[in-house]
């Protein structure tokens, strides 16, 4: 229900009651007792999951439940050796919990910089607060670009055009007057204004909207979807060979009931792939945490892994490839007006908008306002029109209409002076027209007819970096695609000048047909006179054409293509809304920033997609071993602390290097095929070889001691083979992969020929021919996983 003080008036107009907070806005006594009551604008800010949130997520896990129990019955069955699998589940939870709880401070801490901070009037004074400090019936200043936090009526309203697309779809702006309702989530397109705030916190229209879409989280992405899907068939797999396993040894070899449950436990913990898990979140962690040292707001954390698939990037000009800033370089008469005059009407045109845009605050620095000279009427600039105007009283009493645009929108296509402004455009210049207007402001054609008066020429200011930014996309094949609203010509040259060749469109002739817009899209690179909702549309042709889009902007014309793209960026500088709706806020404005996003996306995923193969390989080989341990009715060759040492050496430490290393391959889509087709070849060789090898041993060897030189051997074949995954895994190779390779295997023999560890691990070689069985067995399924993942390759191409 919409609060009113007693008092509140109607406005004759519109019969919607108009709260009756004064022009001045609250006192600070009646800000104090709305904070008393709780009318205050509480609403989360956005942040990250809270410290209890972390430890749950990371502890109450369904493998952990699994391996603590396993954990703990043997602590009291077996050795303390058996137990090291239990203690490394607690040193990886631990890790994920405080590389976790560091990604929340570097995400709580760049939030709070990013944060946007309403304009309210109160005692009188504009003031900016956080956006958690509003109250009911704050006055609230809103301009372009500004997003509406809170619900409200509106107050004040000169020219004040809002986009409610966001809300309810509908794409044209909704021009507001006094006493009409303003939605929380909406934003100005043009004009300016104030509105009441009505409703505040949690019943303001758009919050829980706001308050879900700004949590930390790590669910929605293809790579935890495809991981999740991963674990559930690992499930599946478990359980049918875990109860065989039990069975098996408990009742059917009739073995000693301790050494039973330690190799049962020892068939069921390799089966878990509890790494993967983690080492998912420590790699997404630590990039956060990367880009945040270079200024760089993740919103979303799946958007680094969206920015890794990215095909095309669609870059707004002003603000991304050029400074926010430009420079008045010429003032060219047109039909003998004089430029004197020119400079006053324009001096005028700049003091009668109290926001103006870049264009328009050169042309205020370049002419001061002449003080005889007001304002009666404006026309704020709207990029759907291309326009501003304004109705001026002239210093002798006088008075008159004047419009500042683009001069291809305003002029008619035979004026002479549109062949002067192609001229310009050529040069990289921004050319705006002065035309003075034969019908009123309110005229819904007020265009027509208007008689040009000056040319003037503004310098746009290059970013420095954003050539080597430009490269960077090419080198890695990503489509830059420049979409601007600018002269078509103009926005060609400043892409030239930065090494974007490219064909240059002008976007009024584009076909209105998503497929027919697709292929212009995909044959043009240069798009000029593009309007808000034709940059929507584009984004949508090239995503039918499967392309995956990433978005550039920090204008408000921006704000529905940023909200559409696979991912949105927006500077830090940029509007209220852009950084509202984007899913990464490069908050130093620095579009080289870009390249580091890109970089470290790909390196999560690549590398999540490397080291899963490696966890899903020893998956595979453990529910193998169980089968046909059950099938042949032996002793299950392992005991837990064999399966640790070799998952440390073969996975866990080097999957923690790989994961965490460059990697600048755009990432695949279908994580879980391609992750698959490689572990389950991998596993079903080392899962034959190991039990080749133990079946061999079980005829070499007889006698007390037998089952341990067996297990010897076979742990032996087993650790070649996954060494031998591990080396195909890391390639290609570099000297720090070969090094980490090779002191695994260095760390392996160490435990060999050291007899206190060999004593430890219950590892000893027991005579010549049988260890070296073993490693003809694995030099032989190191052949035939070479020739496997090749056939793989060609077979069921990524």
């Amino acid at each position: 229900m919409t609060h009113i003080d007693a008092g509140a008036e109607l406005d004759p107009v519109h019969p919607v009651p108009v709260p009756s907070t004064p022009s001045t806005g609250l006192t600070s006594a009646e800000v104090a007792r709305r904070i008393a009551r709780g009318q205050v604008n509480d609403v989360p800010v956005r942040s990250s999951r809270s410290i209890s949130e972390i430890v749950r997520a990371n502890v109450f896990t369904r493998f952990n439940a699994i391996i603590g129990v396993l954990w703990l019955i043997t602590l009291v069955v077996a050795p303390i050796q058996d137990s090291l699998f239990g203690f490394v589940i607690l040193a990886n939870t631990g890790i994920g919990i405080v590389q976790e709880w560091r990604a929340k401070k570097t995400l709580d801490s760049l939030a709070v910089i990013g944060e946007a901070r309403p304009t309210v009037r109160r005692d009188g004074n504009a003031v900016e607060v956080p956006t958690n400090e509003i109250v009911l019936d704050d006055l609230i200043e809103i301009g372009p670009g500004d997003k509406a936090v809170v619900d409200g009526v509106c107050a004040e309203a000169d020219g004040l055009e809002i986009d409610e697309s966001l809300l309810t779809g509908e794409a044209d702006p909704v021009v507001k007057r006094r006493g009409d309702p303003i939605m929380s989530g909406s934003f100005v397109v043009a004009g300016g204004g104030a509105f009441t705030a009505t409703k505040v916190g949690r019943e303001a229209y758009a919050a829980q909207l706001a308050e879900e879409a700004s949590r930390f989280t790590l669910v929605h992405s293809e790579l935890r979807t495809g991981i999740s899907t991963i674990l559930k068939y690992v499930t599946w797999m478990m359980i049918p060979a875990a109860t065989g396993l039990v069975v098996t040894q408990l009742f059917v070899k009739n073995n000693d009931l301790k050494d039973a449950v330690a190799r049962t436990i020892g068939g069921i913990v390799p089966m878990v792939p509890e790494g993967l898990v983690l080492l998912t979140s420590v790699a997404f962690a630590i990039g956060v945490i990367r880009l945040g040292r270079k200024q760089c707001l993740v919103q979303e954390l799946p958007a680094i892994e969206g920015l890794a698939r990215v095909d095309t990037v669609c870059l707004d000009k002003t603000g991304t490839l050029t400074e926010g800033g430009m420079d008045v370089t010429e003032l060219r008469s047109l039909n003998g007006v004089d430029e004197a005059y020119a400079r006053q009407v324009l001096g005028a045109l700049g003091e009668s908008d109290p926001r103006p845009n870049t264009s328009l605050q050169a042309i205020i620095d370049a002419y001061p306002d002449s003080e005889d000279w007001r304002c009666v009427e404006s026309l704020p600039f709207s990029s759907a029109r291309k326009y501003s105007g304004a109705t001026l009283s002239e210093g002798d009493g006088e008075s008159s209409t004047w419009l500042l645009g683009a001069p291809d929108v305003l002029l008619t296509p035979e004026d002479p002076a549109l062949a002067e402004t192609e001229r310009l455009n050529e040069q990289g210049m921004r050319v705006l027209l002065l035309a003075r207007a034969t019908r009123d402001l309110d005229d819904t054609d007020v265009a027509r007819g208007a008689r040009p008066a000056a040319l003037v020429v503004l310098e746009q200011r290059l970013r420095p970096d954003a050539a080597d930014t430009l490269r960077y996309f090419a080198d890695q094949n990503v489509h830059a695609k420049v979409i601007s609203g600018d002269n078509a010509v103009s926005v060609g040259a400043v892409a030239a000048k930065l090494g974007l060749s490219g064909t240059t469109v002008d976007a009024r002739r584009l076909p209105a047909d998503k497929d027919g817009m697709a292929t212009a899209l995909d044959e043009g690179t240069v798009f000029g006179r593009v309007t808000p909702q034709q940059k929507r549309d584009m984004i949508g042709a090239l995503q039918s054409h499967g392309h995956t889009v990433a978005m550039t902007g920090d204008g408000v014309n921006d704000v529905l293509a940023l909200k559409d793209a696979d991912i949105g960026v927006s500077m830090g500088s940029g509007s209220e809304a852009t950084r509202a709706v984007a899913q990464i806020v490069l908050l130093n404005n620095s579009f080289a920033t870009l390249p580091s996003v890109v970089a470290e996306g790909r390196r999560v995923i690549g590398n999540i997609t490397r080291v899963a193969t490696l966890f899903l390989v020893k998956t595979v080989y453990s529910v193998l071993l169980a089968v046909l341990v059950v099938c042949w009715q032996v002793e299950y060759p392992f005991l837990p602390r064999h399966l640790t040492l070799l998952s440390t050496l073969t996975i866990g430490v080097p999957a923690f290097f790989l994961a965490l290393a460059p990697n600048k391959e755009r990432a695949r889509p279908h994580f879980v095929r391609q992750v698959m087709r490689y572990s389950i070849p991998g596993g079903l060789v080392a899962g034959i070889a190991t039990f080749v090898t133990y079946l061999l041993a079980r005829h070499h060897y007889t006698g007390p001691g037998a089952l341990d030189a067996e297990t010897s051997a076979a742990t032996l074949t087993l650790f070649l083979v996954s060494m031998w995954v591990l080396a195909i895994v890391a390639r290609p190779y570099t000297w720090w992969r070969v090094v980490l390779v090779a002191s695994m295997g260095a760390a392996f023999v160490f435990v060999l020929v050291v007899p206190a560890l060999q004593s430890f691990f219950a590892l000893k070689l027991v005579g010549i021919t049988m260890p070296w069985t073993a490693v003809l067995v694995a030099v032989v399924a190191a052949a035939a996983l070479e020739f496997l993942w090749r056939w793989v390759d060609r077979r069921f191409p990524a």
